[in-house]
């Protein structure tokens, strides 16, 4: 209602949907270092902000990654239904496909989103176990 209906009000919709459940994981990634690091990082003499650059926010980038993952999900499945505010997007042709019975056009625009989400997961999942290897966090 503050917006004007349009591709404007479906972004604001998006991003308010999306974004909470990633900060919840950031920060609590950032609140789960081992304090044993911690320990060991004031031991030597880092600063609070050295702790948090070099010892918190490394170790928590996997869950970080995993609140990206979830941010994309969030926001492909409020993609649909933000369709009903008037956007021209992929949203708008399930939204379509749904209003016409027309199964062909909703059987592709869903294989189409799910497609997204699919490789937007696996290349998000291949980058955090990357990234935990690289940590020393998997074996």
């Amino acid at each position: 209602m503050l917006f004007r209906v349009g591709d404007f009000a479906a972004m604001i919709a998006i991003v308010l949907y999306a974004l909470a459940p990633a900060i919840r994981y950031a920060r609590h990634s950032v609140a789960r270092t081992p304090a044993e690091l911690v320990e060991a990082g004031t031991a030597a003499g880092c600063t609070e902000r050295q702790i948090l650059t070099r010892i918190r926010l490394p170790l928590a980038v996997p869950g970080i990654l995993l609140g990206l993952n979830q941010i994309i999900m969030l926001a492909l499945s409020m993609l649909v239904i933000t369709a009903l505010v008037g956007t021209h997007d992929l949203g708008q042709d399930v939204y379509i496909a749904l209003t016409k019975a027309d199964v062909g056009l909703g059987l592709v625009a869903g294989l189409c989103v799910a497609a997204i989400a699919i490789i937007a997961d696996r290349l998000i999942a291949a980058a955090s176990l990357r990234m935990r290897h690289r940590l020393g966090l998997e074996a």
